[in-house]
């Protein structure tokens, strides 16, 4: 390949620009995507960002320093800067600088790599008051229930913890996948699910047993929750984002393996069951009755002989449960996500105390295999209706955001989807409830928010599947593990500023494999401050392969 035809270009910051018209586009991205972050995504040039984070995420995959330069000079037109080559190996060699292993008794022991990491470690103010000894030459000697709080302090440094401790193997709980499931069909994992939950599991050795599987929504990530469960044969606590996903956990469960209905306990508001398997939400967890109160069930984490804790919807764990998971470094912790993403910056805690990415894989591979459904993803700009433009012009930047995403015109959009897509199911997602209450009315669909109850969630959601509900209007209750397989059709008229997660969770519910093409609309007020959070959210799913179809409406076109 010539270096003008190369479509990255490399900056002394560890930015990565990549030509998106290049020939050769889709095999660098493919190339970069294990150890370097999208950033923003405009049509001609994307851009990346190598972080120490992104490359110790890749080297727990087993990527190598050697591996990432030479996808990085393969593809790159101009010579990679020196600062940046030494930044690269300065993380790959950040990654395995400190070990921690079982020690004497009570105590475990942090093998450090050289004389001045060890120094700069016990100078640490933090550090410091863990450590109970020496363990000559390189070593720092600290008791077991402080695991948790030195990895998080090390990580905070620049020093990932590579956990060689190993875990409690929790009370014992007899348990296998079924071959034909209870409703008899027959049932076996996916290569890529099988894959995920052997990385994982590692062999059940100290080396596994912590780490979170990234895969997209609709590709089976509560089967490798249940992969991993089989595995470990033990005690299990599952957490998730709300009732319809411990319901949905509690159904796949009892279909999957040869668990029984008195092995499983569902802990959320009025049935608090504690089983062999308890399923609950992060909302349960970090419940109490006022700001400054005790959180009344965290000790269901801290109560019980679990072997094994699986994080569902990862990337969304309240900070609570972090701290609770802090001390529980001595369990197995499976996090499953679609997306790494989390807004509030909080990754390099997900890392170091649910555990490194452990597997992943391209959506699009998954989607050219025929494992979710194929996908076009379009962008509708929307003129603001007339009679808001002076108030937007004269309101500050929130109330500007609220305006552009409740513009008027979109109905009168979202009408024309429907008539597009007229024998598809088809969900309406949305953020602000007058705006979706204002929907339903006008198309007289059923509306699910935070204050419809469970029973009836349910309810509306087995309709829907059914397809005697052509059209479910939803609030952002159903970013999240809900199990929607004949969804075609996902028509966001709103969402939460840039979120990114947001975004990837919502294509999500459209993604279970299916005979016909997907469609995933995003109705976005023409120049408005929407515009800029739209690209923002838009930026993981161009990652993984998307481009968004750009429809541009006039005032003309409404009126037809």
């Amino acid at each position: 390949m010539q270096a003008s035809d190369k479509p990255l270009i490399i900056q002394s910051d560890g930015s990565v620009l990549l030509e998106v018209h290049s020939e050769a586009y889709d095999e660098a991205k493919d190339a970069i995507a294990p150890f370097a972050e999208l950033v923003k995504s405009p049509e001609h040039v994307h851009t990346y960002r190598i972080t120490p984070l992104s490359l110790w995420n890749a080297s727990a995959m087993g990527v190598t320093r050697e591996e990432v330069m030479a996808a990085l000079e393969r593809f790159s037109r101009y010579e990679i800067p020196h600062t940046v080559a030494r930044r690269i190996g300065e993380a790959f060699e950040r990654w395995d600088a400190v070990r921690l292993f079982e020690h004497d008794g009570d105590t475990l022991v942090a093998r450090i790599k050289n004389g001045e990491i060890l120094s700069l470690l016990r100078t640490s103010a933090e550090v410091s008051k863990m450590i109970v000894g020496v363990d000559e030459p390189l070593g720092l000697v600290m008791p077991r229930g402080v695991r948790g709080r030195f990895k998080h302090a090390c990580i905070k440094m620049g020093y990932p913890v590579n956990d060689l401790v190993g875990y409690e193997p929790g009370d014992p709980l007899p348990m296998d996948l079924r071959p034909v499931t209870s409703s008899g069909e027959q049932f076996r994992l996916r290569p890529y699910q099988e894959e995920a939950a052997d990385s994982f599991w590692a062999g059940g050795g100290p080396a596994g047993g912590q780490g979170i599987v990234v895969l997209p929504c609709g590709a089976g990530k509560t089967v490798v929750g249940m992969a991993v469960m089989a595995r470990a044969r033990t005690h299990t606590l599952i957490l998730c984002t709300n009732v319809s996903a411990v319901n949905q956990w509690v159904s796949e469960l009892l279909d999957k393996t040869t668990l029984c209905p008195s092995d499983i306990g569902v802990y959320i508001g009025g049935r608090k069951e504690i089983a062999a398997v308890t399923v609950t939400t992060y909302q349960m967890l970090t419940y109490r009755r006022s700001k400054d109160g005790p959180f009344e069930h965290m000790n269901l984490m801290m109560g019980r002989n679990w072997g094994l804790i699986v994080y569902d919807e990862v990337h969304v764990m309240p900070a609570p449960v972090f701290r609770a998971t802090t001390e529980l470094q001595a369990k197995r912790r499976l996090g499953l996500t679609a997306t790494l993403i989390r807004e509030d910056g909080l990754e390099d805690d997900t890392f170091s105390l649910v555990g490194p990415k452990c597997y992943d894989v391209p959506w699009k591979e998954l989607e050219q295999k025929g494992f979710i459904a194929q996908a076009l993803c379009c962008e509708v700009r929307v003129p603001l209706a007339s009679e808001k433009v002076r108030e937007y012009v004269s309101s500050p930047e929130r109330v500007q955001f609220r305006i552009a995403s409740e513009n008027g015109n979109k109905e009168r959009v979202l009408t024309a989807i429907l008539k597009k897509h007229m024998d598809e199911p088809v969900l309406v997602i949305g953020q602000y409830l007058s705006q979706l209450k204002r929907i339903a009315a006008r198309l007289k669909a059923p509306l699910i928010t935070g204050s419809t109850s469970n029973a009836r969630r349910d309810e509306l959601y087995e309709s829907f599947r059914r397809g005697d509900i052509p059209v479910l209007v939803v609030s952002k209750v159903a970013n999240f593990a809900i199990d929607l397989p004949d969804a075609s059709v996902a028509v966001q008229v709103s969402g939460t500023f840039g979120s990114r997660q947001e975004e990837a969770q919502r294509l999500g519910r459209i993604l279970r494999p299916k005979d016909r093409v997907s469609t995933f609309y995003t109705l976005v007020s023409k120049e408005t401050s929407e515009e800029e959070f739209a690209h923002k959210r838009q930026v993981f799913l161009a990652e993984q392969g998307y481009r968004y179809r750009i429809e541009e409406w006039t005032v003309e076109d409404l009126d037809t």
